[in-house]
């Protein structure tokens, strides 16, 4: 896991590497060659997981100094990669999985990239065939920015390490803005907050000829990976017993590392999971959790009781409403883009916790949600979906189940039955739409309103399709990304193992949700190793905070701060006095709680950190 910084056709300061040693601070490396596009710059900061002698710098080079790379995350099958490149004649002078995928690529080029079992986003620049190739795992767990300057183009690890350039100025993307304020979406395209600045999506590559005059003008970017084509779903027995069997491997996989290993623990069903298995695999375990004072909203006794049967060593932290408020502009440094919730300042103290207690790699439970059909809001797309397959019996016994376990009103049931049943073609359109905020101008509104995320379509699988490439997983990504790698700790996450996802998605809308029961593949695996309290829990709560009360309390300077900003720095967007007042209705009570909220005010912190203008 490290910070990465490819260019050519500029010479870039040196801040464009240094601006992310919190993402390496075991080694910097800084590259210059040339070509007939004109320079090429590769640049590196590294943490240490692999092989953390020197023979681990990069950029790396092979033997004939053909091929240079600079490479941010993990191979984690790298070892029999080794072994069957070694028998193919390759030699190997370092214990580094970069070594095995610069040989890899050497050996298979771009065919090498479907065997590689991992996350990743590289740069590498071919001498012989005059060519760089940037490329980003099939999720796109690793970040990948770029952007095109004047003669030149750039890729990062951090949009941070782009705005350093002196051509690239902080401008605001409008449509951009707009999806993340009115529906609270990032990640969910190409194009960034910030115009000008992009990024290569999960499981795309960007090809540039720079022997060809104009090819540095015309990169050709184009899918590397795509879901493949869902076979019948399995029995259920088969498809609980082969899920166990791919994420038990994958976690035996993501804990190969030359540094101490530790996991997140939330106290819900999929880090427990983790957890558990990862108990399987070694005696010395330390977890990492956030605990509240507020009952609500605390999962300590379902942490504790991991920790109990698994022989773990348990880590504790409970997050401060004022800690935050020291931090907010730190935050918004750290994350590049605004974020939607306080939950994220939860996640980010349980990476310093881990940091704290010299954890180097932790693993955790993202992703699971996503291709099992964890959120409250997929019940409306699996019933839809036995709607559409005139599944009616099955229909009529998970509606009850569903009110008999969630205590959801049948009225509601068939409200959200109904806007998941809606064709694509009408279903879309409302969706990118939306409802203007009060807050927005009107005319800036009609403007600049955009395309928004995909619809999820009529049933579960078509959803967990959306959730994964754009509604939900990218943004969380990118949230897990800044908060780990800011701590200089390394993130990996069992359930994105591509092989699990593709099990899941062949299950089509089977063995998702049964009787009412989010996950039901996942509990039924893991039946035997999970606590019976936690296997059977129905809510879900991930990096919960007593938001509305921080807000009420030590972030009510925040507030006003925030909201200052977006009056100051970006009157063309905003109406006049209308946030401030949505702000004082919620805190008042007049109106429910609003996640916008917290939206608005840190909008207004990252509009000042980063001087952004539109």
């Amino acid at each position: 896991m490290c910070g990465i910084w490819a260019s050519v056709g500029l010479l870039p300061p040196r801040e464009v590497i240094e601006r992310v040693a919190h993402r390496g601070p075991d080694g910097e490396g800084w590259r210059e060659l040339e070509s007939a596009a004109g320079p090429v710059v590769l640049a590196h900061r590294r943490l240490a997981v692999i092989d953390t002698s020197a023979a681990g710098l990069q950029p790396m080079a092979d033997a004939e100094e053909r091929l240079w790379i600079t490479f941010n995350g993990e191979i984690y099958n790298y070892r029999e990669l080794r072994d069957e490149l070694a028998g193919r004649g390759h030699r190997f002078r370092t214990r580094t999985d970069t070594e095995v995928l610069l040989a890899a690529w050497r050996e298979w080029g771009e065919a090498a990239l479907p065997r590689l079992n991992g996350m990743f986003a590289f740069v590498l620049f071919d001498a012989r065939r005059a060519e760089l190739v940037a490329v980003r795992d099939r999720f796109g767990v690793k970040p990948l920015y770029l952007a095109r300057v004047a003669g030149g183009l750039a890729l990062a690890s951090e949009i941070k390490q782009l705005l350093a350039l002196p051509e690239l100025a902080a401008r605001l993307d409008p449509e951009r803005a707009l999806d993340f304020l009115a529906g609270g979406l990032l990640d969910h395209t190409e194009r960034t907050l910030f115009a000008g600045i992009g990024q290569l999506r999960g499981g795309a590559m960007l090809r540039v000829a720079l022997a060809d005059p104009g090819g540095l003008a015309t990169p050709q970017r184009r899918r590397w990976y795509r879901f493949p084509e869902a076979p019948r779903p399995a029995e259920a027995d088969e498809a609980a017993e082969g899920f166990a069997a791919l994420l038990d491997d994958s976690v035996r996989l993501r804990l190969r590392a030359d540094v101490t290993v530790g996991s997140c623990l939330s106290g819900g069903l999929d880090s427990s999971s983790i957890v558990c298995l990862v108990a399987r695999h070694t005696h010395r375990l330390a977890t990492f959790s956030a605990v509240h004072d507020d009952p609500a909203i605390d999962e300590r006794r379902f942490i504790r009781e991991v920790v109990a049967v698994t022989g773990a060593e348990g880590h504790e932290t409970t997050p401060r409403g004022a800690e935050l408020a020291a931090s907010a502009e730190r935050l918004a440094w750290m994350q590049d883009e605004p974020f939607g919730s306080t939950s994220v300042f939860a996640q980010d103290r349980v990476f310093a916790l881990a940091r704290q207690h010299r954890t180097k790699v932790m693993l955790d439970g993202q992703g699971a949600d996503e291709q099992l059909g964890g959120y409250a809001y997929c019940f409306g797309a699996f019933h839809a979906g036995l709607l559409r397959h005139g599944r009616l019996v099955r229909l009529a016994a998970e509606l009850a189940a569903q009110r008999r376990r969630h205590g959801i009103a049948a009225a509601a049931q068939l409200r959200a039955l109904a806007a998941a049943s809606l064709p694509d073609a009408i279903r879309g359109p409302l969706a990118r739409v939306g409802r203007r905020p009060p807050w927005i101008l009107p005319a800036f509104w009609r403007e600049h309103r955009g395309g928004g995320g995909p619809a999820g379509g009529a049933s579960l699988a078509a959803l967990s399709r959306a959730q994964l490439l754009a509604t939900s997983l990218p943004m969380l990504l990118h949230y897990e990304d800044r908060n780990s790698m800011a701590h200089g700790i390394e993130a990996r996450l069992p359930f994105l193992d591509y092989r699990v996802v593709e099990w899941s998605l062949a299950q089509g809308d089977e063995h998702k949700i049964v009787d009412g029961e989010t996950k039901w593949m996942l509990r039924r695996a893991m039946s035997a190793m999970l606590p019976p309290a936690i296997r059977d829990r129905q809510d879900k709560l991930g990096f919960p905070t007593p938001e509305l009360e921080w807000l009420r309390g030590p972030l009510r300077p925040v507030v006003a701060d925030g909201l200052d900003q977006l009056a100051k720095r970006l009157p063309a967007l905003f109406v006049g006095g209308a946030a401030p007042r949505f702000a004082e209705d919620v805190l008042a009570g007049r109106r429910p709680f609003d996640f916008a909220l917290w939206r608005l005010v840190g909008f207004g912190l990252w509009s000042r950190v980063f001087g952004v203008s539109l």
